[in-house]
């Protein structure tokens, strides 16, 4: 006879990963519909979502009440009678009119990745990235450069999607100790701003290709904060780095494999002073390398859009940092699962 043990065990956690991706692309599709956007506005009934943004009959409630389910929307009523608005998260962060939206990195995820990500397989098998690469065009970065919509869409994403670790990291760093700052691969100046709102002692320089500085600078003549953030152009494999007192990357070192991470690591020592800082902020994978489940499919994610990135734990910064001459590292926890290294020459 069966002996069964003391707690039963349950496939619930493997039925709900496994088919995550019905979750995944019902949150995606709202997005990408501008379904928050339209419930800023205040609560709507079913039919007049499915006026605004072009829905059928079928499915109507099936999807609305899906995403109540799920938790990004709420609901007063039931069926025809009901309500639908926005959660205070929905509303903070996927309103694309608030500029603490972030849903133009879901947006992209929707258009790009998620077909990409159906070749998990074939790149775990070849070690090759699986996105525009694949089928024999130029890499993404440079396809993405040849476009002016998709470098601008790519911009937001990214600049929206980090937005809460600028923050963070603006508001919890001490700059007391520094006056200048350059952010290499600075995209919009997102990050720019944020250290130069929260303290107008530091200067600061976004450093970038002439493609997104000549977008960068566009952002910044529609906002009062320079002098104080300067716009440099330039490749920061191929140029020097300017001589400021602190450098920081935002998600580059990822996108790379070890050698150019420790390129770019040892080009921030040598335009540092004595007592200056390099500040990495990146999901970085636990040491365990089974807390930060972001992290880790980050990794697998830069195996689907590069030839070698990959995402790193803080030990593996620590080495390739005192590798290039930093004194010491320490790392501070921003928004989510991402951290900021921090190495001082």
């Amino acid at each position: 006879m069966e002996t069964r043990t003391k707690t039963e065990l349950n496939p619930s956690k493997i039925i709900e990963t496994g088919m995550g991706f019905w979750a995944s692309k019902t949150l995606l599709t709202a997005v990408n519909l501008g379904l928050f956007t339209l419930l800023a506005k205040g609560p709507l009934p079913a039919a007049e979502i499915k006026e605004h943004l072009g829905l059928h009959d079928r499915s109507l409630y099936d999807f609305l009440d899906t995403l109540v389910a799920l938790g990004f929307l709420k609901r007063k009523g039931l069926g025809e009678t009901a309500m639908y608005s926005n959660t205070k998260e929905t509303d903070h962060y996927l309103d694309k009119n608030k500029t603490t939206y972030i849903g133009g990195m879901l947006v992209m995820s929707n258009n790009r990745l998620y077909p990409f990500w159906n070749n998990l397989e074939d790149a775990l098998k070849t070690g090759l990235p699986q996105n525009e690469v694949k089928n024999g065009n130029m890499p993404f970065f440079d396809i993405l450069y040849a476009n002016e919509q998709r470098l601008r869409q790519f911009m937001s994403a990214m600049g929206g999607f980090q937005m809460a670790n600028f923050i963070a990291f603006s508001k919890n760093f001490d700059f007391s100790n520094y006056k200048t700052l350059c952010d290499i691969g600075g995209a919009g100046c997102e990050l720019s701003m944020q250290v130069s709102t929260h303290h107008p002692h530091m200067e600061c320089i976004s450093f970038d290709l002439p493609r997104v500085s000549e977008i960068a600078k566009e952002k910044l003549d529609e906002m009062d904060f320079s002098p104080r953030i300067k716009i440099v152009s330039g490749n920061f494999f191929n140029d020097d780095f300017p001589n400021v007192d602190m450098i920081t990357m935002g998600n580059i070192l990822h996108d790379w494999g070890t050698r150019d991470k420790k390129l770019l690591i040892s080009k921030a020592y040598q335009a540092l002073p004595k007592g200056g800082a390099l500040v990495i902020l990146e999901n970085m994978i636990d040491e365990e390398r089974k807390k930060n489940v972001f992290g880790l499919l980050m990794s697998l994610n830069m195996l689907i859009e590069t030839y070698e990135g990959y995402d790193f734990t803080p030990s593996q910064f620590d080495t390739w940092a005192k590798g290039a001459g930093f004194q010491r590292t320490e790392f501070m926890p921003l928004a989510g699962p991402t951290s900021a290294a921090i190495a001082y020459k």
